[in-house]
């Protein structure tokens, strides 16, 4: 368990309407084409919109490499359930930003190529996700390329998974094979039987993967997890809502790394949907969101309410490069 949770957390009430994962995968298995082919085909996006190949890439470097390097979030709407995704970097060079991420969620999907099966970055980030004790889903991926061999791909990642020390919960892994690229899935490795649709993916993770605890009675902890940039409001701090909840007005405090307080008022919150951070008035516990109003907040840093200020965990941060 993470954080100190013990199993009877599994009694508590859940936030059934959402779900919070993370992607992770080697370097060129489908992450980002696997986000775009969810956004396009959940109830998310206008049918007339089209998507850039890489349209979670948004900074310059990404677009150039053809990598995901920074952490990026979205949302997507699925048969009433909200699914926070963030799409995680491959590269061990930006461990930090992974094993950050896996802090935020509740479960992972695993993508694996159907031909060339786990290699090193795919070790990396899912000993990662073991390590933050999320549920694993593993999707292999490019079941239609030649050469593909799902059966022993899933054999190898179960051997990696053994090996990572994963636990017996862990272990009882489900499984999707799918074509991202295609916009196909399914539950058979045969690439025969690919459906035109994302949907095993989709039912598998609401399936799968806990629904974030509902808590929201309690004292508020959210936690600064990415910073982003907006040219009108400055800096903005996005992370999850652990604790309670928190509204525009609030005045909240902000437990410093160096072990100092500051108060201030919340101006604006920012929840995602699709490809947009939309203004939101109001978030509780297992909402994903950014926070403007502090212009020197730091990534580890928990914002507590006044009257309990509470900080979690610092988290790892990477120095700079």
């Amino acid at each position: 368990m993470r954080n100190g949770e013990e199993t009877f957390l599994a009694d508590q009430k859940r936030r059934e309407n959402i779900r919070n994962i993370a992607i992770i995968a080697h370097v060129d298995h489908g992450k980002t084409t696997l986000v775009n082919q969810l956004l396009k085909q959940s109830d998310t996006l206008p049918e007339h919109m089209n998507l850039e190949d890489r349209a979670m890439d948004s900074n310059a470097i990404e677009r150039e490499r053809g990598i995901t390097i920074l952490s990026k979030n979205t949302a997507v709407s699925y048969k009433g359930t909200t699914i926070n995704i963030l799409d995680t970097p491959g590269h061990a060079d930006f461990g930090g930003e992974v094993e950050r991420i896996m802090h935020m969620v509740d479960g992972a999907l695993l993508l694996v190529d159907a031909y060339e099966g786990p290699m090193p970055q795919t070790r990396f980030v899912l000993q990662k996700a073991l390590e933050a004790g999320v549920k694993p889903v593993v999707v292999v991926n490019k079941i239609d390329r030649p050469g593909a061999r799902p059966a022993e791909v899933l054999d190898e990642v179960l051997e990696l998974f053994i090996e990572l020390g994963a636990n017996d919960e862990q272990l009882e892994f489900p499984v999707v094979y799918a074509s991202a690229l295609n916009g196909t899935s399914s539950y058979s490795d045969d690439p025969a039987d690919q459906e035109e649709t994302m949907d095993p993916i989709f039912d598998t993770i609401i399936k799968a993967i806990p629904a974030p605890i509902d808590n929201e009675d309690e004292p508020l902890q959210f936690q600064i997890t990415m910073l982003d940039w907006d040219d009108y409001v400055g800096r903005i701090g996005v992370g999850r809502v652990y604790r309670g909840k928190i509204k525009v007005g609030d005045e909240v405090t902000v437990m410093k790394l160096d072990g100092s307080k500051q108060n201030f008022r919340v101006t604006k919150l920012f929840g995602y949907f699709g490809l947009k951070r939309n203004e939101i008035k109001e978030a509780k516990a297992g909402d994903i969101i950014a926070i403007s109003g502090i212009n020197d907040i730091f990534v580890g840093e928990t914002i507590a309410s006044k009257e309990n200020p509470e900080a979690l965990p610092i988290l790892r941060i990477d120095p700079p490069t």
